[in-house]
């Protein structure tokens, strides 16, 4: 028989102080709540097998796949701007890598998998909750079109897991990845003066995600125009659609530029730039408005980590990543002025004063973010007014709006920059609290929707709806 998933693993062939070997704890009964057949399909995965208790197995942890070599990864980072010299999978194992379709290599992870030598005190496990989240998100990031974490699998563990709300029912999730290669990765060597395992980490990164920068004239220095250039991209890209992370740390960004780590993540309702609903985010570090600024914060932590490489004369290496991050604003602004031209159906040449103006609107009425959009590309005119409170100001921007498109907007750039469907707060929380009662539906039924975002889908209409006002997600929380 052949293997079911064709594992091809480089990173258990790096230095044993990359990582830990380590199986997956064992779970009592395990049932598979989901399994993502076009993306195993992608992976070169028969999607026949993930229904197999085979499958189960390995998604559970309650076995170990022909290839597979589990095992934890070790890094460090700043959370919040605090450092912490060792992080690591705390409550994950890395099982392999497979060679997709396209040539790209993945890595497959579980998550909620049980203690490693990195759970600093806590007990490895995920709540059923978190689980769904990043199922439910990463899948509609990935629709939405931004480079992400995908979806493989979710198992409900049939165990109880005990958070500060109470026990909770149990979860793994199966993630899928370009690579959980982190900027607190490289910081775990960096903070460990181990420039040995820095120059190997870099060169691996290099030859898995950037291989062009290994024939620049300076590899090292190439590897952080890259990533530079890929968080610069990937940050207007979350703004555009009122995405909010939530946990911006160093050992949440990915080198690869995906989005990764889906805890007290959410997409803006109402529009404004302090927007915050991370309930760790006490000071609102990651507000939306606050992103790009963050990006920048810890490309300068990953830069530091390269300095001696990039050359042994220090004031020249300090010299030349700086010169690198400083094209960070100049990346962002043309792709952050390029995604809202299209939302606001704009000319290239346009001025983007109607872009200001219209954010300043929808701040001090309140308004829904998606929908103002919706309405906006759809020339719904009655729907657009009746959003506002107060209508005159809206008037006077609408015809400054016509006057910016001369009356005759880029419908179809506005199309495919406005989803008609965003993963809502309070539709997330009741696919959660329906699943704790044993009811699934509202997840498949959610997660469906959300496949096809950007369509006029009349049997989807529901979810376009702005929460009621108890319905309203205030905070979202970490999964541990």
């Amino acid at each position: 028989m052949p293997n079911p998933i064709p594992f091809d693993n480089t990173y258990a062939r790096l230095p044993e102080r990359f990582y830990v070997k380590q199986n997956a704890a064992a779970v009592p009964s395990p049932v598979l709540l989901r399994a993502n057949a076009e993306l195993a399909e992608e992976l070169g995965i028969d999607p026949a097998w993930l229904e197999t208790p085979e499958a189960l197995n390995v998604f559970s942890g309650n076995g170990t796949a022909e290839g597979s070599e589990p095992l934890a990864q070790a890094y460090a980072g700043h959370q919040f701007g605090g450092f912490s010299p060792q992080l690591g999978d705390g409550r994950a194992l890395l099982l392999g890598e497979v060679i997709d379709q396209n040539g790209g290599r993945r890595d497959i992870q579980l998550k909620g998998s049980g203690r490693t030598p990195f759970s600093r005190g806590g007990d490895g496990k995920s709540a059923l909750g978190p689980v769904l989240r990043e199922y439910i998100v990463s899948e509609a990031m990935h629709a939405l079109g931004v480079p992400t974490t995908r979806a493989l699998a979710a198992v409900a563990t049939g165990e109880s897991v005990l958070r500060q709300e109470g026990p909770e029912p149990g979860g793994i999730f199966t993630r899928v990845a370009s690579s959980h290669i982190r900027v607190g990765t490289f910081q775990y060597f960096y903070g460990r003066n181990d420039e040995e395992a820095l120059r190997e980490l870099a060169d691996y990164t290099i030859a898995r995600h950037y291989p062009d920068a290994a024939d620049a004239e300076d590899p090292y220095l190439s590897l952080l125009e890259h990533v530079i250039a890929a968080q610069a991209k990937l940050i207007p890209h979350w703004m555009s659609l009122g995405f909010i992370h939530g946990v911006m740390n160093t050992d949440n960004t990915a080198i690869s530029g995906e989005t990764i780590d889906y805890g007290p993540c959410a997409f803006m309702d109402d529009f404004h730039p302090q927007c915050v609903f991370s309930s760790i985010d006490r000071d609102r570090r990651y507000a939306w408005g606050s992103q790009p600024d963050m990006a920048r914060w810890n490309l300068n932590r990953f830069a530091e980590t390269l300095l001696s490489l990039i050359s042994g004369d220090s004031e020249a290496a300090l010299e030349k990543a700086k010169h690198a991050l400083d094209a960070f604003a100049g990346i962002f602004r043309k792709e952050y002025d390029n995604r809202f031209r299209a939302k606001f159906g704009l000319t290239a040449d346009a001025p983007l004063d109607v872009v200001r103006s219209g954010f300043s609107l929808l701040t001090k009425q309140q308004i829904d973010f998606t929908l103002f959009f919706r309405h906006l590309t759809s020339g719904n005119h009655d729907a657009l007014h009746g959003l506002f409170s107060d209508p005159a100001p809206f008037d006077a921007w609408y015809a400054s709006w016509n006057a910016a498109t001369k009356s005759n907007p880029d419908i179809e750039a506005m199309k495919k920059a406005n989803p008609i469907l965003i993963p809502r707060n309070h539709r997330i929380e009741q696919a959660i609290q329906a699943a704790y009662q044993n009811d699934f539906a509202p997840f498949h039924q959610l997660v469906d929707a959300l496949a096809k975002p950007y369509e006029d889908r009349a049997e989807y209409a529901a979810y376009e709806r702005a929460p009621k006002p108890d319905e309203i997600v205030h905070q979202t929380f970490c999964g541990t």
